[in-house]
């Protein structure tokens, strides 16, 4: 690269537009970076501990202690929220409330359903910046593109030498904007893929925790003891 020409000889002679397009771009680069290395660690994290943190929870004697292990085991709160969900939703029992008159399988799949929504969208955060990014940032680059090639060529108009040399490097420095929307997109567009794989075997895993949740918590061995039951119980001990 020479004085006269490269990638610093037109950043350095160009407008404010230009320079506008080219902050616009490294500023999407910097948010897509940072958040594919802070949400690739998250998600990896929570995958690599869901096998075990599920495991531990079942072997729990109460779905009390359970949830406990749970929390401890699962430390990105991914499948923490539906164990607490249903240990909740099991455990209403408020005389004259109106959930407690909801039968108590449909309290249960009300209250996971709820705790499963705030996972998936805990889990999908931020997605929209990948996807904004990926498909703005080369039109971004474009339109740097645009100006400096509009840019060169009235300057070149005014000076009145149209020879190809003259016309070539300025035309060719402006295509350089276009290379670093790609240089900005490419990155988002396939870390965007990757996240949502990770997001969709993540979102899979915690469908199968509700549906286990659900048929545990409704079993029948697990159904509470209406309150009348539990006074005649007592009486008849007596």
């Amino acid at each position: 690269m020479t004085g006269s020409s490269g990638i610093i000889h037109y950043l350095q002679t160009s407008d404010a537009i230009t320079h506008a397009v080219a902050y616009v771009l490294l500023a999407m680069s910097i948010a897509s970076w940072c958040f594919l290395i802070v949400k690739s660690w998250i998600l990896t994290r929570a995958k690599r501990q869901s096998s075990r943190a599920i495991a531990r929870f079942w072997q729990a004697p109460t779905l009390a202690e359970g949830v406990a292990i749970l929390r401890r085991a699962d430390r990105e709160r991914v499948f923490a929220p539906l164990a607490e969900a249903a240990l909740h939703a099991a455990e209403v029992d408020i005389p004259g409330a109106l959930l407690a008159r909801v039968e108590r399988s449909e309290r249960v799949l009300r209250a996971l359903r709820q705790a499963l929504s705030a996972s998936q969208r805990r889990l999908e955060f931020g997605q929209v910046l990948l996807a904004s990014v990926g498909s703005t940032a080369p039109f971004v680059g474009l339109l740097g593109t645009v100006w400096g090639i509009y840019h060169a060529l009235g300057s070149i108009a005014a000076s009145g030498q149209a020879q190809i040399e003259n016309v070539a490097g300025p035309v060719g420095e402006a295509l350089i904007m276009t290379a670093f929307g790609l240089v900005v997109a490419i990155p988002a567009v396939l870390g965007y893929n990757v996240l949502g794989r990770l997001v969709r075997q993540l979102t899979e895993e915690l469908d199968g925790f509700a549906h286990d949740l659900h048929a545990y918590v409704c079993s029948p061995e697990h159904a509470p003891t209406p309150p009348r039951a539990q006074q005649a119980a007592h009486e008849a001990h007596r």
